[in-house]
This record gives structure tokens, C-alpha cells and sequence, in this order.
């Protein structure tokens, strides 16, 4: 879909759900959510168009999918009160340009911010540790910097499919801290195809990562309605690195049996916020 910077035609072009407190849209690469310096963003072009949203969380501007934007207070309110007690659920597609990580995993790996405000793993490479089945990375305490704030993070995951040089991922991060998802898989040496953070000339330029906000889950409290799940489809330049390969519908259908098995396993929710 073509980048397009009129709100009314975001908003008809991208809407996944709405009620009277709640917008839901399936965001494109290269439009921030909001506080963007350079260019406008979702919350600037709708105030400018006469509508005042509040997000309730944020995807970077390389990333798509779906982005809860509060139209009440009550609704900003209640999701944060959500994302806050891990109540909310996050899924995410993902697409690495490597190859050979098990079934299922766990990444713990505590996060921090360096210099240049990055984020990254709050311990050096050479620490973290990958158990004998190959399904859990983590460090240990005594491997954790001091010499920053460190938080609790984690992912987990299941590889949907694989060749020799690609792999599709759903992951559910059980924390929300920035560029989780991102720098989880990049530090265990399986980087998100295209991310900007961690390829020196991705796409040649181009503002899109390979990683999709798929599903999200949330309770509409101020409402007092049902739980509402929705899944935010991945555009068709999401499947490019994989076309011709597998149909993207046999591959969400493996995705969302194994996200389902993912909640098994573990069962606490994700969250979301901006971590570090």
C-alpha cells in the first residue's frame, strides 16, 4: 500500500476495530505513532484533522500492525492498567535472515540503555548462556552490568517455518520493554531481516523491518464488554523475502496453532510499554 499522509484515508484504509472509546489501525512501515521530530505521525495528523487519540502503547516506525489508540481517558485508563498487570495479550510475526533455532524458545535477557540511548543486553555477548536442549538463552546474575538500571525481559517464541537461509517466527514478548523483540533475537545471532538497528544498510534504505504486531487481546473494561482479540493482517510486502516459498495462508494458520501453544507453555501474558 502506498504511504499516504491524509488522515481520513489512514483511518478508512487501516481501521481493524472501533467502538466509541477505542480506535484500532494496522500501521504501515515508516509512519512513527507519535513524537516524531521529522515528519508527521499517527497523533499529529489526527489532532490536525480534528480528532485527539492517546496511544496506549507504541510500535517503532519500521514496524506494522496493529496500534491501540484511546479516544477517552477511561479507555487510555484501562488498557494501561492492563499492560501494567500483564493482563494484555501481544503476538508478533517475525522474519530472521538465519536459520537453525529450535521449535520453541525463551529468551531472558535482562535490557539496558548504552550509549547513544540504544538499547541493548545489560551483560556482555560472551555471557549469555544457551541450555543443552538449545530452547533457553539467558544470563547469569552475576553477569548482569551494574553500571546502569537493568530490566527484567522477556521472549518467547516458535518457529512457524524455516529453509536454509530464512525463518518465519511468532513471538510473544512476556515484558514490553523498547526494541524487546529486536534486540532479543539480534543478541542470541538471529537478527529481524531489514531492522535498521542491527543491519548497517537494510533494504537500501527502505523503512520497513520484517517484524508484524500481529494479535492483540485486551478487555474493553470501560465498556464492560467481552474480552476482544483481533489480528491485524500482514501486508504483502511482509511475505516478500518468503514469496513463492510457502502461502502466507497455510503459514498464519501454523502461526496462530502455535501462538495457541505458546500460551500454554507460558502463561503469563505480555506487556507493553517503553522499557528502558
Amino acid at each position: 500500500m502506498a504511504m499516504t499522509r491524509r488522515w481520513s484515508e489512514i483511518r478508512s484504509r487501516l481501521v481493524i476495530f472501533e467502538d466509541e472509546d477505542l480506535l484500532v489501525l494496522n500501521k504501515p512501515a515508516g509512519l512513527s505513532v507519535m513524537g516524531s521530530p521529522e515528519e508527521p505521525d499517527l497523533v499529529t495528523l489526527a489532532r490536525e484533522a480534528g480528532e485527539d487519540l492517546k496511544p496506549a502503547h507504541r510500535i517503532d516506525k519500521v514496524t506494522t500492525g496493529a496500534i491501540l489508540l484511546a479516544k477517552s481517558a477511561a479507555a487510555h485508563a484501562g488498557l494501561a492498567r492492563q499492560f501494567a498487570q500483564r493482563s494484555l495479550d501481544k503476538s508478533y510475526l517475525a522474519i530472521t535472515g538465519s536459520y537453525g533455532l529450535p521449535p520453541q524458545g525463551l529468551i531472558e535477557l535482562p535490557l539496558t540503555v548504552g550509549r547513544k540511548n540504544r538499547v541493548r543486553v545489560a551483560a556482555q555477548r560472551r555471557s549469555i548462556v544457551r541450555n543443552e536442549r538449545g530452547d533457553h538463552w539467558y544470563v547469569e546474575p552475576s553477569d548482569v552490568s551494574t553500571k546502569a538500571k537493568s530490566y527484567p525481559s522477556v521472549t518467547t517464541f516458535a518457529t512457524v517455518w524455516a529453509d536454509e537461509d530464512k525463518s518465519l517466527l511468532v513471538v510473544r514478548p512476556m515484558t514490553g520493554r523498547r526494541h524487546q523483540i529486536r534486540v532479543h533475537l539480534a543478541w542470541i545471532g538471529y537478527p529481524i531481516l531489514g531492522d535498521p538497528l542491527f543491519e548497517k544498510a537494510a533494504h537500501g534504505g527502505s523503512e520497513l523491518s520484517y517484524l508484524h504486531a500481529w494479535r492483540i487481546a485486551f478487555d474493553p473494561v470501560w465498556s464492560g464488554g467481552r474480552r476482544v482479540e483481533l489480528e491485524a493482517q500482514p501486508g504483502q510486502d511482509f511475505w516478500t523475502p518468503l514469496r513463492g516459498r510457502v502461502p502466507p495462508v497455510s503459514l498464519l494458520d501454523r502461526a496462530r496453532r502455535l501462538e495457541e501453544e505458546l500460551q500454554r507453555r507460558f502463561h503469563s501474558p505480555a506487556t507493553s510499554g517503553d522499557g528502558p
